[in-house]
């Protein structure tokens, strides 16, 4: 290899994010979606036979992939559902667990986000944070107000991390109550001892808290997923300068 071509691999980023182009790509997300949520977290899933996670809003979504550039690999993914998109869909993703009547004014400038997952592998913060520069560009190019989606912890524990979190996030980081929503099937909270030690933030919420989302109520509970999910809800008014200076600049 000649020494320009060496300086060039080395200069060139081993992780990359971008938006999926074509149907190929989408695929690659369900997949790591499928060995996350169905190998991982013991969802079960429809599309379960094909080795991929699918639903109906993913032809509605724009998708955001980080790929490993040494293997070819996804190693992170998120799905968004602009406003336009979304007035094509029946409802909101998350209305299939909550009630967002609350929310009903901040549609027109709302951005859902939803089915993120990054590969075991690679969960040491920076696929996370080029995830959330996708979504910072995304939003900036969408014109949002608002970015707001689920964030799953998963159940496989009995419920106890879940509880736990809930119980941990509901003094600080409580929506005002006109932002508040409420699980169609809510989280026994009450039937889970929860461990009174502080439990460490999933990534994705954390990454939520330090942008300066809202956590707007109680965890809803999805068996199908074998998770509970926090629905989070970021006006992009309160983007912490910490992020605005890194992803927006």
């Amino acid at each position: 290899m000649l020494l320009n071509e060496q300086l060039a691999s080395r200069s060139k980023p081993r992780l990359a994010v971008r938006l999926a182009q074509c149907a190929e790509d989408i695929r690659r997300a369900q997949k790591l979606r499928f060995e996350v949520f169905a190998g991982e977290m013991g969802a079960e899933l429809a599309s379960a036979e094909l080795g991929i996670d699918r639903d109906e809003y993913d032809e509605l979504c724009d998708h955001l992939i980080v790929e490993d550039h040494n293997t070819g690999m996804v190693v992170g993914t998120y799905r968004m559902l602009s406003p336009a998109a979304a007035r094509r869909a029946p409802s909101l993703y998350s209305e299939h667990e909550f009630d967002l009547s609350r929310l009903s004014h901040l549609r027109d400038n709302l951005i859902e986000v939803g089915r993120s997952c990054v590969h075991r592998d690679f969960r040491s913060g920076a696929v996370i944070a080029l995830l959330w520069s996708g979504l910072a560009d995304y939003v900036q190019q969408q014109g949002g107000a608002y970015l707001a989606g689920c964030a799953s912890v998963s159940l496989t524990d009995g419920g106890h991390q879940a509880v736990s979190l809930y119980r941990q996030l509901e003094g600080q980081y409580l929506s005002p109550a006109e932002w508040r929503v409420f699980p169609h099937l809510p989280l026994p909270l009450d039937r889970v001892i929860d461990d009174t030690a502080p439990v460490p933030l999933p990534p994705l919420i954390k990454g939520y808290l330090r942008a300066g989302a809202h956590v707007c109520g109680e965890p809803a509970w999805d068996p199908d997923f074998n998770c509970a999910d926090f629905f989070m809800l970021l006006p992009m008014s309160r983007l912490s300068a910490r992020y605005n200076k890194h992803f927006v600049g």
